[in-house]
């Protein structure tokens, strides 16, 4: 996901895919641990949306607390 596309979301839907993206990671490491994984490139791509998403709820509470 693109920045762009995760600033459009509201947080509601922003929690949900964080849920998701966090549910995929744990599956992915579990396959990792057990040799199945064949595109280990995606725990990377997982990952990195998880840190866009919480640096996005972040960013949005203090901007929050500043107003």
């Amino acid at each position: 996901m693109k920045p762009s596309e995760i600033r459009e979301k509201k947080d509601s839907e922003l929690n949900s895919k964080l849920q998701d993206f966090r549910k995929e990671l744990f599956n992915l490491r579990f396959q990792h641990a057990t040799g199945q994984l064949g595109n280990t490139q995606r725990m990377a791509t997982v990952k990195r949306n998880i840190a866009r998403i919480l640096t996005i709820l972040r960013e949005r509470k203090l901007e929050q607390a500043n107003e």
